[in-house]
């Protein structure tokens, strides 16, 4: 009897531990442990250029600056970095400032609906039989170049011509070689507007002795001016060539769907080359790697400088420097300018000193990674020293890439240009220190994508508090920033469409 039961005991000691330790196990498996997991590296394939998205191809970009687990996007970093994003640190962009704060400062502007539209009518036709050949010498930089091309491309359509492949200025100020090949895309070019222009890479060899004109198209000209004056040159010459291509178009009163012809020859059209492209997505992942960043369209360079008459903040021999290059500059017509004047009516690109001033006072902290879009700036290290110490997260091209990675394009002002554009088109904020071409150009594509964030810097305005602080009489802190926030409320570009005769326009300049 005590042997069965000393059995049953034993029985029972067994089931209770095989009961405990299923319970022990399941316990086990049920708790989540976290551990962190970080992307594995990665190169880009190259193999697959890189494109700007297309309206079917548009993309939320994903503010996750609030939370405490903000993702990162890895790949192999240049070799030249002595420090690189690693996948443990997360940058704090927030700077201490509260959520709401952040959300403000990072957060796009709403379309309210609002989209493109440069689909054709339905009652646009194919190109009909052409009646000559439109050749285009366009001038100016990238940016002045492609509002020339898309103005071009529509001049075609008005006058009924076939348009040869235009040629890009190699004159101007940069001296820059490149081709329309070696720039953009020049097959996709020509087969993306198959339905709305003829376009051929030369002039047929057996018209190489045809009649031809040189025509100077009046500025900002109009319907009656391309169909009258323009299209009569076909009585007499097989021919014409547009000696200059820049602003040769009226921005209003054209019919609807010549205006979405240059948006669609701009936006669709003129994509870039795809060793550019590569090279952009590239530049584009590793910046993004150090979180949402801002691009900074630094207009500080020589030729800004010189054109513009601005010499604030720079010695004697600078300013002789730059008048000597303006007046040396034949095409540049005004020679004598007022710098003071200049700057006090805010026609002045901002130096790097008061950007910084301005980002500070619009609550960017320290710790945000920003990118400058521009060329060499003018004084160097040391003028962008004040800027680079209130935020040393400062990148550029050339600290993102290797010098083999940038060695195609070094030589090409134009190429290196179309890396910066590619690079503030995809930033969190776009934000240019001058209202030239290029921020004209990046603001209109980062509507015409999606309504991203671009802050538009009142530089009349803020010279005044500028020179205020210079003078003493107000110091850097909360009550600037207030001012400084108040002037900008409206100047967080959110536009919408009122009627279409104003949409390209609005897409191509920014305005």
């Amino acid at each position: 009897m005590q042997r069965r039961r000393r059995r049953v005991v034993v029985l029972l000691r067994k089931m209770l531990t095989c009961a405990i330790c299923v319970i022990a196990l399941v316990a086990l498996l049920s708790v989540h442990v976290h551990v962190p997991v970080f992307p594995s590296f990665k190169v880009p394939d190259f193999a697959d250029p890189y494109k700007l998205p297309t309206i079917t191809q548009q993309h939320e970009i994903k503010y996750q600056i609030l939370s405490t687990e903000q993702s990162w996007t890895e790949e192999l970093a240049p070799p030249h970095l002595s420090q690189t994003p690693l996948p443990s640190r997360k940058l704090d962009v927030t700077g201490g400032n509260s959520n709401s704060n952040i959300v403000k400062l990072w957060k796009p502007p709403s379309n309210r609906d609002f989209v493109p539209c440069v689909e054709p009518s339905s009652n646009y036709t194919s190109p009909t039989e052409s009646r000559g050949y439109l050749l285009v010498h366009t001038n100016g930089g990238l940016n002045q170049m492609r509002a020339g091309i898309c103005d071009m491309v529509a001049v075609a359509r008005i006058i009924n011509a076939t348009l040869v492949v235009p040629e890009l200025d190699k004159r101007s100020f940069w001296q820059d070689s490149s081709n329309f090949s070696d720039v953009f895309d020049e097959d996709h070019f020509i087969n993306s507007l198959a339905n709305d222009v003829k376009v051929i890479k030369k002039v047929p060899k057996e018209l190489s002795t045809a009649a031809r004109a040189v025509k100077h198209f009046r500025s900002w000209s109009g319907m009656d001016y391309y169909e009258g004056e323009i299209a009569s040159m076909w009585e007499d010459y097989q021919i014409i060539r547009a000696a200059k291509s820049d602003s040769r178009l009226a921005n209003n009163n054209l019919p609807l769907d010549i205006q979405k012809l240059r948006c669609r020859a701009c936006y669709e059209a003129l994509r870039f080359a795809p060793q550019i492209e590569a090279m952009g997505k590239l530049l584009v992942d590793r910046m993004r790697s150090y979180g949402p960043y801002i691009a900074l369209h630094l207009r500080y360079e020589k030729d800004m400088l010189a054109f513009s008459g601005c010499t604030h903040d720079l010695s004697l021999v600078e300013a002789d420097e730059l008048r000597t290059i303006r007046e040396n500059t034949v095409h540049w017509k005004v020679k004598e300018i007022d710098s003071k004047e200049q700057r006090s009516k805010g026609y002045c690109p901002l130096t790097p000193k008061e950007v910084g001033i301005f980002l500070t006072a619009l609550g960017y902290p320290s710790s945000t990674p920003i990118y400058i879009a521009a060329g060499e700036i003018y004084g160097g290290d040391a003028r962008m020293a004040d800027l680079q110490t209130r935020y040393p997260i400062m990148m550029s091209k050339e600290k993102l890439a290797s010098v083999e990675e940038l060695e195609p394009f070094v030589n090409h002002a134009s190429q290196m240009a179309a890396l910066d554009y590619i690079v503030s088109v995809e930033s969190d904020v776009f934000i240019p220190s001058y209202s030239g071409n290029m921020a004209r150009a990046v603001e209109g594509h980062r509507r015409f994508l999606g309504h991203r964030k671009t802050i538009s810097p009142d530089r009349k305005a803020l010279v005044r508090l500028f020179d205020k602080i210079e003078l003493g009489t107000i110091r850097e802190g909360k009550s600037l920033s207030n001012k400084v926030i108040e002037i900008h409320k409206k100047r967080y570009v959110i536009f919408f469409f009122l009627g279409y005769e104003t949409v390209c326009h609005f897409f191509l300049f920014g305005i």
